[in-house]
């Protein structure tokens, strides 16, 4: 027998021997094997070889599909208690609330005014207390108003 005979033969006997081995071993050992599945539409490539059927595709996203439980609402809460000032609806707790002195200027009249909005506006009050809120600005536009009428006055006067 030449060399090339034996190598030959030594490779003939080396491929049975392996073809024998896959044989005897599964698919999953040995890593390779046929892609199974394919009229699924759903088919991967593992560390085993090929696997998932579109069956266990199907079971293994199952949570996507199920239509999600209803939560119970949650506890309602409390409605916030009024702010204490919207309830104070008098001209004397509207004056108090100014802290309107009679020795303010014109200017200081005119922040008071903007200020006491930005915190009894209607718009920003309560829906149940938008009359109040409406009711405590148009107490305090007069005031301030009737003391910007009386500056005047004392000044053309000739008192200021």
């Amino acid at each position: 027998m030449t060399v090339f005979e034996s190598v030959l033969e030594r490779l003939k006997t080396e491929a049975r021997e392996a073809a024998e081995e896959a044989d005897a071993e599964t698919p999953e050992e040995s890593g390779a094997g046929t892609v199974r599945g394919l009229t699924s539409g759903f088919t991967g490539l593992g560390t085993t070889g090929a696997f998932v059927s579109g069956s266990q595709a199907a079971a293994a996203y199952l949570d996507l599909y199920e239509e999600p439980q209803p939560q119970p609402p949650p506890a309602a809460e409390p409605p916030p208690a009024p702010p204490p000032h919207l309830l104070r609806t008098t001209p004397e707790d509207v004056a108090d609330d100014l802290a309107l002195t009679g020795r303010e200027s014109t200017e200081d009249l005119l922040a008071r005014r903007r200020s006491f909005a930005r915190e009894n506006h209607p718009d920003r009050a309560p829906v149940d207390l938008r009359a109040n809120a409406t009711l405590r600005m148009k107490i305090a536009n007069m005031l301030i108003d009737e003391t910007i009428r009386r500056l005047a006055v004392e000044k053309s006067l000739g008192l200021r």
